[in-house]
């Protein structure tokens, strides 16, 4: 059973005919998405030799490259051979949709403040055609480790990893990246499983405003690393809007070159950012941020686009 407090917040969050589908959601376990990496095949050959191979790969409309399978085929993918040498990689179609927002381009200064284990990363480096420079930031040994795992498996090459707390990049690099991505970590709300109980044992509202400091001194030091006229893209796995439109309000009110940019999302699965919380008014434009609610096969996820506007 998911916490008491939690889905009563939840319910305070969404609305009510939103709430109970989501809710919903947490019982059940999510279908299997996947990407290709272009940067080691093409998107029709590797969908040819999953279908040669037995399994059933169908194409998500929204986003090329990118695929759904049948849940019982997840382990064979696992098992499959383009899967151990980064041809692809299995990713929730929330988190693909931060770089897609972002739109990294080739040959500009990318940097990823929180970048393990990868995803978002590699995903990056693809859509820069491994030109430019991504910086992908990673403070966690083991977890950067990781990081430089699967970005050698994936056959990377513009990315330079950077063993560092990110809190400390916006002063050390000030104004150096075309557009910057920070997924935060989070109270990872949405990665709560009735099926895995371990995933919310640990929850709780001081996890959350510890989680939300954290997360506010980081798109601080985000901002600063951004060039004028570059773009931050904030993303977080909670629902609490303590750690999402509340983190995203503090930084339009410390910074006054920052504006939010509206997102227009290709999936019907969002709400609009909330304009208040608990007592606490935000202000008009955070309801340009967007939630997306859980389905069948997208996790929760909440995303901010914002501008640094020019000298």
């Amino acid at each position: 059973m998911l916490p008491t407090e939690f889905t009563e917040r939840l319910r305070r969050i969404l609305p009510p005919e939103s709430c109970e589908r989501v809710l919903e959601t947490f019982h059940h376990p999510k279908g299997t998405t996947f990407r290709v990496n272009p940067l080691k095949c093409d998107a029709e050959r590797l969908q040819k030799e999953l279908e040669a191979s037995g399994l059933h790969p169908e194409p998500v409309a929204w986003l090329p490259g990118a695929f759904r399978l049948p849940a019982e085929e997840r382990r064979p993918l696992t098992e499959h051979e383009a899967f151990y040498d980064g041809r692809l990689y299995i990713q929730n179609l929330s988190s693909m949709l931060a770089p897609l927002m972002l739109n990294p381009r080739p040959g500009e200064r990318v940097l990823d403040l929180a970048a393990a284990p990868g995803g978002k990363t590699l995903m990056m480096a693809g859509m820069m055609e491994d030109r430019g420079w991504l910086s992908a930031v990673e403070p966690v040994r083991e977890r950067f480790h990781k990081l430089r795992r699967n970005i050698e498996t994936a056959g990377a090459r513009n990315i330079h990893t950077y063993m560092k707390d990110g809190r400390s990049v916006g002063r050390a690099v000030p104004e150096s990246f075309d557009r910057v991505l920070l997924d935060a970590p989070c109270s990872s709300e949405a990665k709560f499983s009735t099926l895995r109980p371990q995933s919310f044992a640990f929850w709780s509202l001081r996890k959350i405003k510890e989680s939300q400091k954290l997360q506010k001194r980081l798109i601080l030091s985000a901002w600063n690393a951004l060039r004028p006229g570059g773009r931050l893209l904030y993303s977080t796995c909670s629902f609490a809007p303590e750690e999402n439109e509340a983190v995203v309000d503090f930084l339009l009110h410390k910074k006054e070159d920052a504006r939010l940019l509206p997102l227009t999302l290709p999936i019907d699965n969002a709400l609009p950012g909330l304009n208040s919380w608990e007592g606490k008014d935000f202000r008009d434009e955070v309801s340009q941020s967007r939630r997306i609610l859980p389905d069948h096969e997208m996790d929760g996820f909440f995303l901010a686009l914002l501008e640094k506007s020019s000298r």
